[in-house]
């Protein structure tokens, strides 16, 4: 059984297959899923999602690109939704300076005022970081209280994860590790201890081989939990339980 702890299920490319793709991953062993909002609308979405389903839950957040939509109210927009028993997190959020589709000030700022709603609720809080890493640890490190921080997607490099992880942080391993050129994160995931990894699919988008180029789904997270148990030299049950009691540990489900 595993947790696919970051998902897009309310996303419109899931709207002709959405109850098959829940049942596939359901079929697959997959034994909860996380919905994760990115601004109000799809934060509204996959709350929506999360009623219907006892084994989908949803975050609520504002993507850094979608950051120029919340400034200066993101906190506000987002409480009563992150006060809902169905929400196990703040995010995603944070900083991306490799596409900038917000001013920098206004993502940093609107990362901020989530990162202090996850504090203030003891909520984790769901990472977004591309090229802006050292930012990211200011934002962090300033807000007192912090229960739990998941670096989602991670992709970064082993000194990067090594920083990470001394923080008391979790890394969510996407399908990228799959693919034939996956840059550290095999040495990432050879090198950090188990306990410290989940595992996510991040779908529609990043599906692992064998399925790169299609849409990828939650039933997929299987195949990423297959690569790390395979690079951990591990028996794939084994990877599975300490992978799923993490995700349980971390979002409380």
């Amino acid at each position: 059984m595993l947790i696919d702890t970051h998902c897009h299920l309310h996303d419109a490319r899931f709207d002709e297959d959405r109850a098959e793709a829940i049942n596939r991953a359901r079929e697959a062993g997959v034994q909860a899923m996380i919905t994760i909002g990115c601004d109000l609308d799809t934060t509204q979405k996959a709350q929506a999602l999360s009623l219907i389903h006892d084994d989908i839950y949803f975050s609520a957040g504002f993507h850094p690109h979608e950051a120029k939509l919340a400034h200066k109210n993101a906190a506000d927009l987002l409480r009563p939704f992150a006060l809902h028993k169905r929400c196990v997190a703040i995010g995603e959020c944070g900083l991306d300076y490799y596409y900038d589709h917000s001013p920098r000030d206004v993502q940093m700022d609107v990362f901020v005022q989530q990162a202090h709603l996850a504090a203030e609720l003891q909520k984790p809080l769901v990472v977004h970081v591309r090229e802006a890493f050292d930012d990211c640890l200011t934002v962090l490190d300033s807000v007192p209280n912090l229960k739990t921080v998941v670096i989602h997607c991670f992709t970064g490099s082993l000194s990067v994860a090594k920083t990470m992880v001394d923080r008391g942080y979790y890394l969510s391993i996407p399908g990228i590790v799959t693919f034939k050129a996956p840059g550290e994160l095999v040495e990432v995931v050879a090198q950090i201890p188990l306990d410290r990894l989940l595992v996510e699919t991040d779908s529609p988008y990043l599906a692992p081989l064998p399925y790169r180029g299609k849409r990828n789904e939650p039933a997929y997270v299987v195949k990423v939990a297959e690569k790390v148990a395979e690079i951990k030299a591990m028996a794939l049950d084994e990877v599975a339980a300490i992978l799923t009691d993490n995700s349980k540990r971390v979002f409380q489900i």
